[in-house]
């Protein structure tokens, strides 16, 4: 197997209700665990030992419902669940994401609370809460030193600007477009990228101020959008199929790639996006010429991934699923 084949393709899929395993070379099923039904969000420790796992407990934000309260964690290497954390009594479990000292934030869509497990791997309930400051609090994105996060909040059709873990700092609301969705944060921290899938538009919001520096106009209902390499971003285009990659500094689309399903999400390493499409497949996308190079039958509803390298697969057990 060459370098640029290794590796194992960690997918949740939404509506199997299950964390998958696929071989990326041959893109065969490795194994599947169980998850809470419409489990959702996906993030990996720093060290790739441990999944984060949110549960959302129905199948689309549309979906009327309390949903679920907790966050499913994985041991990758045993592929098993090891541990449940407690979100009660705050609903739909959303956005999740870890910082750089590996403190696990979740984002309750059901309640606009956004929790903070200081340690995920001992804790059983949050450390900390505070209010997203907007209403159906979707996504977010955190700083390095978790001391700030920016939540999409579709319903109040605002991004907020929180403190995670000073409940005394008030929100500060921008309002980008209409249903904020795919939120992205520079690595530097200083500007966050906002796709509104109703104004199709993106956005540049310079931090400090919370005031939008840059926009243009998208394809049809942007979803995510992910930095690249170059001062580009990559975007999921549902309202046309496809995907495209855009200057962040000139806010010009470079290219387009049409998948002929819809994109749900991302994940990227290097040159290569892996894409979940809702026709239960991912596709293995070379950035720099965007082409397909490969595509990986799913089971239901693939939704977010993650791939790890050639050194992380050191424990697994390489069984096919029957």
């Amino acid at each position: 197997m060459s370098e640029a084949d290794a590796g194992t393709l960690v997918i949740v899929e939404k509506s199997s209700h299950c964390l998958s395993f696929y071989d990326r070379r041959t893109t065969e099923r490795l194994d599947s665990i169980d998850l809470p039904r419409y489990s959702h969000e996906l993030v990996v420790s720093a060290d790739r030992a441990f999944a984060f796992v949110g549960h959302y407990g129905l199948r689309t934000s549309a979906d009327h419902g309390d949903g679920g309260r907790s966050v499913t964690v994985v041991d990758l290497a045993a592929r098993r669940i090891v541990r449940t954390l407690d979100c009660r009594p705050w609903r739909r479990i959303h956005g999740i994401a870890l910082d750089g000292q590996g403190r696990l934030l979740a984002l309750s869509e059901g309640d606009n609370v956004l929790m903070t497990f200081d340690d995920p791997l001992s804790a059983d309930a949050p450390s900390r809460a505070v209010p997203s400051g907007g209403l159906k609090g979707h996504l977010f994105r955190v700083g390095a030193d978790g001391e700030t996060a920016y939540c999409c909040n579709l319903l109040s059709h605002t991004v907020t600007k929180v403190a995670p873990r000073d409940a005394s700092v008030a929100p500060v609301a921008v309002t980008p477009g209409e249903k904020p969705e795919g939120i992205w944060l520079d690595a530097g921290g200083d500007t966050l990228y906002v796709t509104n899938r109703l104004s199709d538009t993106l956005v540049a919001i310079d931090t400090a101020s919370m005031r939008i520096t840059r926009e243009m106009k998208t394809r049809s209902d942007p979803l995510r959008v992910y930095g690249l390499a170059g001062n580009r971003l990559l975007l999921l285009n549902c309202g046309d199929k496809s995907i495209s990659v855009v200057d962040a500094e000139g806010m010009r689309e470079l290219g387009c790639l049409p998948l002929g399903s819809i994109p749900l999400a991302a994940h990227i390493t290097g040159d290569t996006a892996f894409v979940s499409l809702a026709d239960d497949r991912c596709v293995e996308i070379d950035l720099a010429g965007l082409s397909v190079m490969k595509t990986l039958a799913t089971q239901s509803e693939p939704d977010c991934c993650f791939l790890l390298a050639a050194e992380n697969d050191a424990g697994f057990e390489k069984r096919p699923v029957r």
